[in-house]
């Protein structure tokens, strides 16, 4: 045979295996692929089932609703009320045999309610026990800038700030709580948020429920996790707009409940949560009557079963109780939250029993609610505007630029009247907060909006493919170098750097600059950075609000003092 001649049954089968070895690596290939897709599937699956939280029904509501107690004042000769807060570490029992750290007011967790009137004069002693700086944000009160309590007014470790001013407003539910830059979200989960309730001579006329703890309920409601003993704050997979609990509290209380005698029940809503829009309405759907929003009384009550709040929202409702009845509050989904994805990850699928309402077997008659509650809501007229202004809202910053201490983004003349238009397509949810003013909700997508809008606000929910329109005015004092802030209070995104600030100066004059010491958005308010000095407030009143301040990183004379002011009532749910 030739050595070139190559027998039949030589190298054939060789050949013939190799595509062979190809379908099987193919086939390996698929296999391989097939159980990826099948692990994504089953991961996205498992997300996106275990991401929504329903608490309806799975226990019992038997913890009694503690009501947090009213600031006893003192009244000086002038008339001027005196309230003392005390920013203060401790732990609480939320659970029975578990103690939880936590921070608070004047007590182990949140604080007092404030009260005063319209006309008077307030001055509130805020000192910080507590081993890194914050700040008193008085949310919703019309005042100036140096009293605001925002990031450029730090308490430190030891020392004490006293704003005072004049309340010029009318009758509403405002609330207090830390805004250090960089640091809120935490510092307000931890514990630290309170209530200030407003009144004047036109509200107390109304046959309304108004005993405090009574028929007129304080109702601050938070969602909250634990991590063993301890109150978690960490984010879940693809949570963006912040932390997100898996349960709810209302005045520091789990699965409360609240024995009522009357047949009307004034509930006053707030949402105290850093990231959690609810829904609220009651389990059997029955209505209610929307009376107030963030910055007093509607024009006249308006029938609705439920109202939507995002974080920093107030709104004040009146049901109607049968006697012997159980009712349950609760927040509902929400189909206006954004997509499906946004709403089953961040929040707006869930649904939370809140607060059950046991009503007597014998129930005191109320008053029926009147047809009109004021003559007209001191809001703006967006007519007499003199300026317009737009603010996109995204997650890396307004308008495309993250928060800067240093910067002053907006100057606005005192006494006149301004248009901002707020828009998301950021496709997630935001909200929006300015300091200082109550604004008037003018349009939401170019429609006139709802009834729950057309109050005096100074927070709405922007959730993505939203535009509104606002008009403000601003008729505090000038104060070219202390700045306001707007910001979106989802506290989460806050921090991130969703925040700008505004002074407003008199007419024709330039505005100034912040007070120096402050680092920008990247410090992000650290205790050891130049912002976090010891400020105080030693003022006079200059007409009805008047003030100045020291901004030092130094000590500083006046009101200003390393040792803690004397402690207020504390909170019912300090821990022994």
């Amino acid at each position: 045979m030739s050595h070139d001649a190559v027998p039949a049954w030589g190298n054939p089968p060789a050949a013939a295996s190799r595509p062979f070895r190809w379908k099987r690596l193919v086939l390996l290939l698929v296999a391989l692929v097939t159980v990826a897709a099948m692990a994504i599937g089953a991961l996205l699956y498992w997300l996106w089932t275990d991401a929504k939280v329903s608490t309806v029904g799975k226990a019992p509501f038997d913890n009694a609703l503690a009501i947090p107690p009213l600031a006893e004042p003192t009244v000086e000769k002038d008339g001027t009320r005196v309230f003392d807060l005390r920013m203060q570490a401790g732990e609480t029992e939320f659970r029975d045999g578990v103690r939880t750290p936590t921070w608070g007011f004047n007590g182990s967790y949140l604080g007092p309610t404030l009260r005063a009137k319209r006309g008077e004069k307030v001055r509130v002693r805020v000192s910080n026990t507590l081993d890194e700086p914050s700040t008193v944000h008085w949310h919703g009160m019309h005042l100036p800038a140096r009293m605001d309590g925002g990031p450029h007014q730090m308490v430190a470790p030891g020392a004490t700030w006293t704003p005072h001013w004049t309340v010029d407003q009318p009758a509403a539910t405002l609330w207090y709580h830390p805004h250090p830059h960089g640091r809120t979200e935490d510092h307000v989960r931890r514990g630290l948020a309170g209530l200030f309730l407003l009144d004047d001579d036109a509200s107390g006329r109304l046959p309304l429920p108004k005993r405090y703890g009574v028929d007129d309920l304080p109702v601050v409601v938070q969602d909250v996790r634990f991590d063993g003993s301890r109150l978690a704050g960490d984010r879940g997979l693809m949570q963006n707009v912040g932390f997100l609990g898996d349960r709810t509290m209302v005045n520091g209380t789990l699965r409360p409940y609240r024995k009522v005698q009357d047949e009307l029940i004034r509930l006053r809503l707030l949402n105290a949560s850093t990231a959690r829009t609810y829904a609220f309405g009651f389990a059997d759907s029955r209505d209610f009557a929307l009376i107030g929003t963030d910055g007093g009384l509607l024009q006249r009550p308006a029938r609705m079963n439920r109202i939507q709040l995002s974080p920093g929202e107030r709104a004040e409702i009146v049901v109607r109780m049968k006697p012997g009845e159980r009712v349950m509050l609760r927040s509902f989904p929400q189909r206006n939250y954004g997509d499906e994805w946004q709403r089953r990850f961040n929040g707006g699928d869930d649904t939370f029993d809140v607060l059950e309402l046991r009503a007597a077997e014998r129930l005191r008659p109320s008053p029926e609610l009147p047809g009109t509650l004021v003559s007209a809501p001191e809001l703006p007229d967006g007519e007499q505007a003199v300026e317009a202004r737009h603010f996109d809202l995204k997650r890396s910053g307004i308008n495309g630029r993250a928060m800067d201490m240093g910067r002053i983004d907006e100057t606005v003349t005192r006494g006149t009247t301004e248009v901002w238009t707020i828009r998301n397509t950021n496709g997630m949810p935001h909200n929006f907060h300015v300091h200082d003013v109550q604004f008037r909700v003018m349009e939401v997508n170019g429609k006139t909006p709802p009834p729950e809008l057309r109050g005096r606000k100074d927070t709405v929910f922007v959730p993505h493919g939203v535009t509104m329109k606002l008009a403000l005015r601003f008729t505090g004092p000038a104060d070219p170098d202390v700045p306001y802030m707007y910001h979106c209070h989802l506290l989460y995104h806050e921090d991130e750097g969703m925040m700008g600030q505004f002074v407003v100066v008199e007419k024709g004059r330039p505005a100034g600059g912040p007070p120096p010491g402050h680092e920008g958005h990247g410090g992000h308010g650290d205790p050891g950075s130049p912002g976090s000095h010891s400020s105080h407030a030693n003022q006079d009143d200059h007409g009805s609000h008047g003030g100045h301040q020291s901004h030092s990183t130094h000590p500083a004379h006046g009101d200003h003092d390393k040792e803690p002011a004397p402690a207020g009532q504390a909170h019912g749910h300090e821990a022994g």
